[in-house]
C-alpha cells in the first residue's frame, strides 16, 4: 500500500481525536453520535411500534415521489462516469502504484464483492420481479402480447440488478482505493473528498460526511437483512410448516447475527474470504441444478435475448421524463437506486479495501460490467425459468390466470415443481442464511472503519458491536412497519447521499487530474535532467 509520510500525518490528523480505553478506538464524535443516535432509533421504533409503522407508510412514497428526478438523473450519471473512465488515459493507473500488485486472486475478489453486493437480493427477486414485470409491464407494453410483454419484463428486472448499480458500487469504491492507496489517505468516506475540501475533511465537514455513510450503510444493510430473514422464514414454513411471524423472524435475525459475530472474530482470511467463497460455490450449484433440470433451452436462448433487450430498451428505463408508469417508477426503480446507494459506503469501501494492485480499468471491468453480466444469467434462469412457468400455467394476457405468489415464497415456488425440488429450496435457504452472514460481517468491518478514523484493524469488540446494532436496527424496522419500513430506511439515506456521491465524482477527477500533472511535471524534470547530462 502506498502510504507515504503525508499519508501517515493525515491518518494522524484523523485519529487524534479518538477515544482509546480499555483497548478500545473509537473516533470522536463519529463512533458516539452514530451510536446514540442508531440506538435511540431501535428503541423509539421497538417502543412505538403503531407510530412508526405509520411514519415508514408515510415516508416511503413521499420521497421516491418528490426526489425521483435526483436519484434517477444520480445513477445514470454514474453510470456514463464509470464507462468514461474505462476508455480513458486513466485506466492504466494502478491503485497502489505502479508496482503494486493484487493481493487476493480473481476468485477470490470477486467472490467477496458479488457477496458483499447483492447475495441476498438476487435471492429474494430473482424471481418475483421478472414474473411481476411479465405480469405487469412496465413502459406502457401491452400484457396481452405474451413475447413483448416477457422481453420487457426481464430487461426491466435486469435494468435494476445491472450496470446502474454496479456503477454506484464502482464509483464509492474506486474512489476510496485512489485516495487510500495511491494518495496514503485513511480509508474512511471523508478521505474521498481530500482533492476538493483538503484538510477541511478531517473537521466537522468530514465528521457529518462519515456520520452519514454510517446511517446509509446500517439501515441499508437492515433493508437487507430483513429481506433475507422474511425469506427465510417463509421457506421453513413452506418446507416445514415452522410458524412464519414476526417472533420467528426476530429469532431468525438473532440467531444469524450470533453466527456473523463469530465470523466478525475470525477476521476477513478466516471469516468474510472464506464464507464468500462458499457463497459462491453454493450459487453456482444451485445456479447449475436450475439450467440443468430446468428449460435448459429456454434459458440459454433467454440470455443472449436479455442481453439485448437490455440494451434495446435501457434508454427508455433510465428516462425519467413524461413516464406513464409512475408507479413503476416510484415503487421499484427509485426505491432500488436510493437502495443501492445506501449500500454504497460499505459495499464501496470493502471493494476498495480488497482491490490494492488493479488498474482502474481493470477495476471498473470487473465490478461493472462482470457482475452485470452475472446478473443477466442469474435473472435468466431464475427469473426465466418462473415466467415459463407462469406462461405453462395458463397464462394468456391481463385476460388469463395469473398465478399470485407472495414476495418471500417465489423462489421456493418456483423450485417445487423441477426434480428435488424441495433439496434445492434447502440449498436456497442455506444460501440465503450465508449471504446474510458475509453482509453482515464486511457491513460491521466497514462502519467500525469509519467510526475508528480509517483503522483497518479496529478491536474485535467494535465490530461484534456493530454487527449486533445491525441485527438491532434490522428487528426494529421489522416490527415497526414491515417491507415498508425496510424501503423507508434505504430510500431515508438514498436520497441525501445521492447528492454526496455526485461530489465525489468530481473529487475523483479533480484528484486524477492533479496526480497526472504531478506526474508530468516530474517526467519533464527528469527527461530535461537526462538531456543536460547527455550535453555535459
Amino acid at each position: 500500500m502506498s502510504q507515504d509520510a503525508s499519508g501517515n500525518d493525515q491518518n494522524c490528523k484523523l485519529n487524534e481525536g479518538n477515544f482509546r480505553v480499555l483497548g478500545l478506538d473509537l473516533h470522536n464524535p463519529v463512533f458516539f453520535f452514530s451510536a446514540f443516535v442508531i440506538l435511540a432509533f431501535v428503541f423509539i421504533a421497538l417502543l412505538f411500534q403503531t407510530d412508526a409503522k405509520a411514519f415508514f407508510g408515510w415516508l416511503r412514497p413521499e420521497l421516491t415521489s418528490r426526489f425521483d428526478w435526483l436519484l434517477m438523473i444520480s445513477a445514470n450519471i454514474f453510470v456514463v462516469f464509470c464507462l468514461a473512465l474505462i476508455v480513458s488515459p486513466w485506466g492504466g493507473v494502478r491503485l497502489g502504484g505502479a508496482g503494486a500488485r493484487p493481493a487476493y486472486s480473481y476468485t477470490g475478489w470477486f467472490a467477496m464483492l458479488f457477496a458483499a453486493g447483492m447475495g441476498i437480493g438476487l435471492m429474494f427477486f430473482g424471481v418475483l420481479e421478472p414474473v411481476h414485470h411479465f405480469q405487469k409491464p412496465p413502459l406502457g407494453i401491452d400484457a396481452n402480447s405474451v413475447e413483448v410483454a416477457r422481453n420487457v419484463g426481464m430487461a426491466a428486472a435486469i435494468f435494476h440488478w445491472g450496470l446502474h448499480p454496479w456503477a454506484i458500487y464502482a464509483l464509492v469504491g474506486l474512489t476510496l482505493a485512489y485516495v487510500h492507496f495511491n494518495r496514503g489517505l485513511p480509508l474512511t468516506i471523508r478521505s474521498a473528498f481530500h482533492p476538493l475540501l483538503g484538510d477541511k475533511v478531517w473537521g466537522w465537514p468530514g465528521h457529518i460526511i462519515d456520520v452519514l455513510a454510517v446511517f446509509a450503510t446500517i439501515f441499508g444493510l437492515a433493508t437487507s437483512l430483513g429481506f433475507g430473514a422474511g425469506q427465510i422464514a417463509a421457506g421453513l414454513n413452506y418446507l416445514f410448516d415452522t410458524p412464519d411471524t414476526n417472533l420467528t423472524r426476530v429469532l431468525l435475525i438473532a440467531g444469524i447475527t450470533s453466527i456473523a459475530v463469530v465470523s466478525v472474530v475470525a477476521g476477513i482470511e478466516a471469516g468474510v474470504k472464506r464464507l464468500s467463497e462458499f457463497n459462491i460455490l453454493l450459487a453456482i450449484v444451485l445456479l447449475v441444478f436450475v439450467i440443468s433440470v430446468g428449460p435448459t433451452l429456454v434459458i440459454a436462448s433467454g440470455f443472449f435475448t436479455n442481453v439485448i433487450g437490455y440494451i434495446t430498451y435501457l434508454p427508455a428505463l433510465s428516462n425519467w421524463v413524461g413516464r406513464d408508469d409512475v408507479e413503476f417508477v416510484h415503487d421499484w426503480t427509485t426505491f432500488y437506486w436510493a437502495w443501492w446507494i445506501a449500500w454504497s459506503p460499505f459495499v464501496g469501501m470493502f471493494i476498495a479495501r480488497i482491490s490494492y494492485g488493479r488498474t482502474i480499468r481493470e477495476f471498473l471491468t470487473c465490478v461493472l460490467i462482470i457482475p452485470t453480466l452475472v446478473s443477466i444469467l442469474w435473472l435468466s434462469t431464475f427469473g426465466g425459468t418462473a415466467v415459463a412457468q407462469v406462461i405453462n400455467d395458463g397464462y394468456s394476457g391481463v385476460t388469463g390466470t395469473i398465478t399470485h405468489w407472495r414476495p418471500e415464497l417465489s423462489l421456493f415456488k418456483m423450485l417445487e415443481p423441477l426434480p428435488f425440488g424441495s433439496v434445492a429450496s434447502l440449498l436456497a435457504i442455506a444460501l440465503v442464511t450465508t449471504f446474510f452472514i458475509t453482509s453482515s460481517d464486511s457491513g460491521s468491518l466497514v462502519i467500525d472503519t469509519i467510526t475508528a478514523g480509517g483503522n483497518l484493524n479496529p478491536p474485535v469488540a467494535q465490530r461484534v458491536f456493530w454487527a449486533i446494532t445491525e441485527g438491532l436496527v434490522a428487528i426494529a424496522l421489522l416490527l415497526g412497519g414491515g417491507l415498508a419500513a425496510l424501503q423507508a430506511a434505504s430510500i431515508s439515506m438514498g436520497v441525501p447521499f445521492a447528492l454526496i456521491l455526485l461530489a465525489m465524482c468530481v473529487s475523483l477527477v479533480v484528484a486524477l487530474l492533479e496526480d497526472s500533472a504531478t506526474n508530468l511535471t516530474k517526467s519533464v524534470t527528469v527527461g530535461e535532467t537526462h538531456s543536460t547530462k547527455k550535453l555535459d
